[in-house]
């Protein structure tokens, strides 16, 4: 079977000496590691400030503090995303407004996100589905006009550029996720890129307990909740290995999606995706819209090709379904929408092989 993702590892006899320095070094905490790999993951992105974290989730938590969202307030959100988007805002007591999405591209409708802007607005959240980027011209315009922060959802997404410019330094916070099936994996983990240098130090309180590190205990006074959100020096030795990689893996996935892009059109009951000029998406997932995706998805199986539409809607589930939005491009986008695999696993003949099995019809 052709997976639909995949854990991608650097070789072991690259991985493992230095994983093993590390593991009996005396040390295997937030420390020398974690500081390198913060550094060479904001050397990537080229933009801002990195602070890295065991999740996501963690990023997502902290942006939403950063930016100021309290209980009570309404954050302005996709329901086309994995769960974390969603649950983090719940995790400071703010509810969620879904905004409905441009049934193009699959990603948040700015004119939906307007419409949704009320007085008790405090952020807006937009994401990346599927690594494709978000229309940040048109988003970047909206927060300026309301004064109201975004926070880019990036965890699909790094290596995307827009405008030639990587995802990472359009907003003021960017959230990338290095859980285990992302382009890269640091077994678990996020990275929040922040704009602003003070924002950034305050951030590192936040992560470990409100606690500053360049203090000793004895010398520290917690003022304000911090949390136990920090990496660990072995997980960072495996980031920052994966960083030497991360060109060639993400090159992997844009080469095999730019092949679908050309090789997927004009098939009957078929449409591929569109993207906002000036995208390059980086392709974490391959979706298209396809009739009677039951029946496609079982062929595909029956010719060892895994496809799934993934991801729940989060507005189907209860506890993040807060107003009962009526998300008509969403209902019709949903049922269509299926991901095929895509990523650096899949060969040329790999997909080759997917691309004929789907024009022999379904």
């Amino acid at each position: 079977m052709i997976p639909l993702v995949k854990t991608y590892l650097p070789p072991s006899d690259v991985l493992m000496p230095l994983l093993q320095d590390v593991l009996y070094s005396g040390y295997i905490a937030q420390g020398e590691q974690v500081e390198q790999f913060e550094r060479s993951f904001e050397n990537f992105i080229d933009s801002g400030y990195s602070l890295s974290l065991n999740s996501g989730t963690a990023a997502l938590h902290i942006a939403l503090i950063l930016a100021g969202v309290k209980a009570g307030k309404e954050v302005i959100s996709t329901a086309l995303t994995a769960e974390p988007t969603n649950v983090a805002i719940k995790m400071v007591g703010a509810k969620i407004r879904y905004a409905d999405i441009d049934i193009e591209t699959g990603s948040i409708s700015p004119e939906s996100i307007m419409n949704k802007i009320n007085s008790n607005t405090a952020a807006i959240i937009v994401v990346d589905y599927a690594g494709i980027p978000v229309d940040v011209p048109r988003i970047k315009e909206i927060s300026e006009k309301y004064s109201i922060p975004v926070i880019h959802d990036a965890a699909h997404s790094i290596g995307s550029k827009f405008n030639g410019k990587k995802v990472g330094s359009f907003f003021p916070y960017t959230v990338f996720s290095l859980q285990a099936i992302k382009h890269i994996t640091t077994v678990d983990g996020g990275v929040l890129q922040i704009q602003d240098h003070e924002e950034y130090e305050r951030a590192k309180l936040i992560r470990w307990f409100g606690l500053d590190k360049k203090l000793d205990r004895l010398s520290n006074n917690i003022t304000s909740q911090g949390f136990k959100y920090h990496m660990n020096n072995i997980n960072a030795t495996i980031g920052q290995i994966q960083l030497n990689y991360i060109d060639d893996v993400i090159e992997k996935f844009v080469s095999n999606g730019k092949y679908y892009d050309q090789n997927l059109i004009n098939i009957p009951g078929l449409k591929v995706l569109n993207y906002y000029k000036g995208s390059e998406p980086s392709y974490w997932l391959y979706t298209i819209k396809v009739e009677r995706r039951d029946d496609f998805i079982r062929k595909l199986k029956e010719e060892g090709i895994a496809a799934s539409e993934l991801h729940k809607r989060s507005d189907w589930h209860s506890f993040l379904n807060d107003f009962n939005e009526e998300l008509p491009n969403l209902d019709v986008f949903y049922k269509e929408m299926v991901h095929i695999p895509c990523g650096w696993w899949v060969t040329q003949e790999n997909r080759e092989v997917i691309s004929n099995v789907i024009k022999s019809g379904w």
